[in-house]
C-alpha cells in the first residue's frame, strides 16, 4: 500500500533497508549464534543519519518524529530486530532526556547519540518489579547536593554496551511510584557496575544484562526532571516507545511472510511447487493480510503521536499488542509452511520465531497492553455519561 511518504521518509526507508541487507543479512546468523553485540552496524546507522532521525536538527538528529524512527526499526526488523531493538534502545533510553531533560542535558547527550558516538539505555525493571513497574526498590538517597543511588535492574537490553542510562530510583520511599525519580548515569560511574549477558531464547546479538547500583554517587545536576516526576516520566517513556515495538513486529512479520512466499514457489511437493496449494495460499493470505493491517495501525499511530497529543496511552498500547501477537502468528506460520526444514537453523524463520516471542513480554507483557486499554474504554465511556 501507499502511504504517502514524503521524499525524506522515503530515503530513510531506502537508506535504512540497503543497510539491513548489505550489513545485518551477512552477518545475522553468526551474530545469533556467536550472541554478539552488533556494535559496527550500530555505528554505521550513526555515520548515515539514522541514529538521529528523531532528534532536533540543533542537536546533530534528523529532525524527524516516532514515525521516522518507526520506518528506520522496520526495515533493520525485517532482516534481524536483534540489531533492530539494539539501535531502538537508544531511543527508549534518550526520550526522557528529549522530553524532560535541561537544555544543558540536552547538549551533553543527545548530540553523541545522534551521530552513532553513543549508545542509550533505559533502566526501569527489577527482579520484583517487572509489569508492576511501581514496585521498584532501588533507592537514591538525598544526602546535600548528591544522591546515592543502591539496588539492582534486571533484563535491561544495551546493558554493559551503552554509554548512558536514565534510572529510575526511589528517592522517598514513603510515597512509593509518586517518590520515584529519574537520574542520568553514565558507564564508568564508581559503584555503577553490570551483570553477566544473560542467554536468551531470542534476540540474543542483543545485549542483556543487570545494572548494580553499590554507594553510587549521583550529582543534582545527573537528576532528569524534578524528584517525584520519576514514575511519570517512566509511563510516559514507555507510551513514546510501544510504537518502535510494533515496528519490530512489522518487520519481522514482513521478513518471515517474504521467506515464505520465496520458499513456498522454491518447494516442490506432489509434482508442483507448494505454492499451487490452497491450504499454503490461505496461509499466505492470511499473513500478508495481518502484516498490513500492523503496518497500518503503526503508521497511523506514530503520525497521531507525532502531533504531541496528550493522551496516547491507549493507542501506544494498541501499537504494541497487535503487531507483536501478529508476529508471533506469522512467524509461526512461516516455520509451518518450511515445514521440517523450519525447525533447523539453516533457515532464517527458525531465528525469527525464536525472537518473535519476546515482542509480547518486554516493555509491558500484551496481557498488561489490554489492562492499560481496557482501563481506558472504561474511563472514556464514564466521562460521556
Amino acid at each position: 500500500m501507499d502511504y504517502f511518504l514524503t521524499e525524506e521518509q522515503k530515503e530513510i526507508k531506502a537508506l535504512a533497508r540497503r543497510i539491513a541487507e548489505e550489513k545485518a543479512l551477512p552477518v545475522r546468523a553468526e551474530l545469533d549464534e556467536k550472541e554478539e553485540f552488533p556494535r559496527e552496524i550500530l555505528e554505521i546507522l550513526g555515520e548515515t543519519g539514522l541514529s538521529g532521525v528523531y532528534i532536533e536538527e540543533k542537536y546533530g538528529g534528523f529532525g524527524g518524529g516516532i514515525f521516522e524512527l518507526c520506518l528506520v526499526i522496520e526495515e533493520l526488523s525485517r532482516i534481524c530486530i536483534a540489531v533492530a531493538v539494539s539501535f531502538a534502545c537508544n531511543g527508549l533510553g534518550l526520550y526522557p532526556i528529549i522530553l524532560f531533560g535541561t537544555e544543558e542535558q540536552k547538549q551533553k547527550y543527545l548530540p553523541m547519540v545522534a551521530k552513532g558516538k553513543k549508545i542509550a539505555a533505559f533502566g526501569l525493571t527489577e527482579p520484583n518489579a517487572g509489569s508492576d513497574a511501581g514496585g521498584i526498590q532501588t533507592t537514591a538517597k538525598r544526602n546535600g547536593n548528591r544522591y546515592i543511588l543502591n539496588g539492582t535492574k534486571q533484563w535491561i537490553t544495551n546493558g554493559g554496551e551503552a554509554d548512558i542510562y536514565v534510572v529510575i530510583a526511589l528517592t522517598n520511599k514513603d510515597r512509593g511510584p509518586r517518590g520515584a525519580s529519574a537520574f542520568i548515569l553514565e558507564k564508568g560511574m564508581e559503584g555503577f557496575t553490570f551483570g553477566k549477558k544473560e542467554k536468551k531464547m531470542g534476540i540474543r546479538a542483543s545485549s542483556t544484562t543487570s545494572l548494580f547500583f553499590e554507594d553510587c554517587e549521583l550529582q543534582k545536576e545527573n537528576l532528569l526532571g524534578k524528584e517525584g516526576q520519576g514514575f511519570m516520566i517512566a509511563m510516559k517513556n514507555l507510551d513514546k516507545s510501544r510504537p518502535a515495538i510494533g515496528s519490530q513486529a512489522v518487520g519481522l512479520a514482513q521478513g518471515a511472510l517474504e521467506e515464505s512466499i520465496k520458499y513456498a514457489r522454491e518447494r516442490h511437493q506432489f509434482g508442483k511447487p507448494i505454492i499451487s496449494f490452497q491450504a499454503i495460499q490461505h496461509m499466505l493470505a492470511d499473513m500478508a493480510t495481518q502484516t498490513e493491517a500492523a503496518r497500518a495501525l503503526i503508521y497511523a499511530v506514530a503520525r497521531y503521536m507525532d502531533t504531541n497529543p496528550k493522551d496516547i496511552s491507549k493507542i501506544s498500547s494498541m501499537a504494541k499488542v497487535f503487531p507483536t501477537d501478529v508476529a508471533m502468528k506469522v512467524a509461526t506460520d512461516a516455520v509451518q509452511i518450511f515445514g521440517g526444514y523450519g525447525y533447523m537453523r539453516e533457515y532464517p524463520v527458525e531465528k525469527m520465531m525464536r525472537d518473535a516471542k519476546i515482542l509480547q513480554i518486554y516493555e509491558g507483557t500484551n496481557q498488561i497492553q489490554r489492562n492499560v486499554i481496557g482501563l481506558a474504554l472504561n474511563k472514556e465511556y464514564a466521562r460521556k455519561q
